[in-house]
Formats: structure tokens, C-alpha cells, sequence
């Protein structure tokens, strides 16, 4: 998403805000007791215990990610974030984790061929994210220094961890809600963070 239009970034939010509505209905009416047929995935409960472990990870991974640029020097070379885009990344927590945990994974074929399928959309959700590329005035353009490749390693740990938190023995009922709480919470933080660093650079 092109931050420098705030109005495809406001349109994302809300397209976004569309599709999180439709997944509350129906997370209700599974909460109810209610048979969802063909339901979005993810849309059932869970339980304290397992938002919490989904939000200390985020918090771990964040600050593993912030004591490493420090290390490596790469404080300086942080992309700069408008409040508008910062609302978008908290949009984006819900959406991402519906498609890429929601969606992509190969299950029914037992945990080794769900966890190399976990593996695979985790490279490939980090590599979605352009820290090795970038549309320029020529075209696309790749990327490759310290600060890319620690980045995209940063993004696919995140990813893994957030498939863990809906795929392991805690949440039984393959709930969505620790991903999103834990998602939405490294993506605040992100903005905690670059804000602190003065890299909140306006409104929109």
C-alpha cells in the first residue's frame, strides 16, 4: 500500500472494515451456538490465556526486532509513517491474518505437511512485504542490504508465530482472535516505536 495517497489508504482501511464486520457476524453467531455454514475461517472463540501468550510473543519479536537494528545500525534507515498509514497497518493485522492464517496453509494432510506449508506462505507473506523490492520510476526494482533482508526475516518469525498461536494444542477451536490481537498488537507497537524515533512523520 502507497502511503503517499491517503485516499487508497483510507479506501483500504475501510474495505477492510467491510470484510472484519462480516467476520464478527459471524464469529456472534458461532459464540451463540449458532451452525455457520460456510462461515469465514477463524470466526470462533478463544480463550484469554492464548490472547495473552499471542500478545508476550509479539511483544518478544518486536523487541528482538528493535535491540537488532540498534545492533546493526539500521535505526537511521527506518521508512518513515504517517498516523493515516499507521491505522491502515492496524487494519491490515485483521486482513492479513484472514487471508494468509485464514486461508493458506495445506491442512487435513497431517502436522508435517501443515507445518512445511506454514513454512512456505511464511516466506511468501515476507516476501510480499517490499523490503527487497520496490516499484521505482524503471520499473520494479530489487533490493538487497542488511536492512532488507533483517526486515523480511522480521516479518516471516511474525508470521510464523501468528500461524502457531491458531495452530497449536492451546486453541483447539482454530480461533483467528490471538493471530489478530497478537498481529494488531506488533503492528502498534511498530508505530509506538517509529513515533518515539521520529519517524511519524504526519497525520496523512
Amino acid at each position: 500500500m502507497n502511503q503517499d495517497n491517503p485516499l487508497l489508504v483510507a479506501g483500504g482501511i475501510a474495505a477492510v472494515a467491510v470484510v472484519a464486520w462480516y467476520w464478527w457476524s459471524d464469529y456472534r453467531a458461532v459464540r451463540c451456538g449458532a451452525d455457520v455454514e460456510r462461515g469465514f475461517p477463524g470466526a470462533t472463540p478463544s480463550t484469554l490465556r492464548m490472547c495473552l501468550i499471542g500478545v508476550g510473543g509479539a511483544l518478544a519479536l518486536l523487541g528482538a526486532e528493535v535491540a537488532g537494528e540498534y545492533a546493526l545500525g539500521l535505526v537511521e534507515q527506518q521508512s518513515r509513517m504517517t498516523v493515516l498509514f499507521g491505522l491502515y497497518t492496524l487494519a491490515a493485522a485483521f486482513g492479513e491474518e484472514l487471508v494468509f492464517r485464514g486461508y493458506l496453509f495445506v491442512g487435513g494432510r497431517g502436522p508435517r505437511m501443515l507445518w512445511a506449508s506454514i513454512v512456505a506462505c511464511s516466506l511468501v507473506f515476507a516476501l510480499a512485504h517490499p523490503f527487497l523490492w520496490r516499484v521505482g520510476e524503471d520499473g520494479l526494482e530489487f533490493v538487497f542490504g542488511i536492512k532488507e533482508a533483517f526486515s523480511t526475516t522480521a516479518v516471516f518469525a511474525g508470521s510464523v508465530w501468528f500461524y502457531w498461536l491458531r495452530f497449536n494444542r492451546g486453541n483447539p477451536t482454530r480461533s483467528l482472535v490471538p493471530s489478530i490481537v497478537a498481529h494488531a498488537t506488533k503492528n502498534a507497537g511498530v508505530f509506538a516505536v517509529k513515533a518515539a524515533q521520529g519517524f511519524v512523520v504526519g497525520w496523512w
